[in-house]
């Protein structure tokens, strides 16, 4: 049975961190422990574990991007799991960044940017259009939110209840 990429992080962190003596307990910030040769000894194992059909992977890599890959797992999974990043909730540094980073018409727009001088109008233009399709994007993103006015205080719920 496949090992979820979450867990395998998790494992070949505390593999490393035990083979070369290092105590750590679950909850505790792991990133102080993680030099760059400990670093090195887990991307290796978790490379080895995906060559070997051990950890889930929803698609084929070269070498060269899988090594990639498992850098950049190592370092998400020691930013967001609690047992590594010291028991605390992940908070992103830029939310909203991405969005629309799946849309292919943005994609585009952004690549037509590209293409043109800065201060034209077909810049602007274009700019404008990105803009515009990053809104819409992220709109229709948005949850429904669900206020309970109830639990307002009586200044903010007089105000704002509908």
């Amino acid at each position: 049975m496949k090992v979820n990429q979450k867990t395998a992080v998790f494992q070949a962190i505390l593999m490393v961190l035990e083979s070369k003596g290092i105590e750590f307990t679950e909850g505790d910030n792991v990133a102080e422990h993680m030099s760059k040769e400990n670093r090195a000894a887990v991307n290796l194992i978790l490379f080895q574990g995906f060559r070997a059909g051990e950890i889930e992977l929803d698609r084929e890599y070269s070498d060269t991007d899988l090594k990639a890959y498992v850098s950049g797992l190592q370092s998400n999974w020691i930013r967001k799991d609690k047992r590594l990043n010291g028991n605390t909730t992940y908070v992103a540094k830029n939310p909203g960044s991405r969005v629309g980073s799946g849309d292919t018409q943005l994609k585009n727009m952004k690549l037509l940017l590209q293409t043109l001088t800065p201060g034209t109008d077909d810049y602007a233009e274009v700019e404008a259009c990105i803009n515009a399709r990053t809104a819409e994007v992220a709109a229709a993103k948005q949850k429904s939110i669900t206020v309970d006015f109830s639990a307002l205080p009586a200044h903010l719920r007089a105000k704002f209840q509908k």
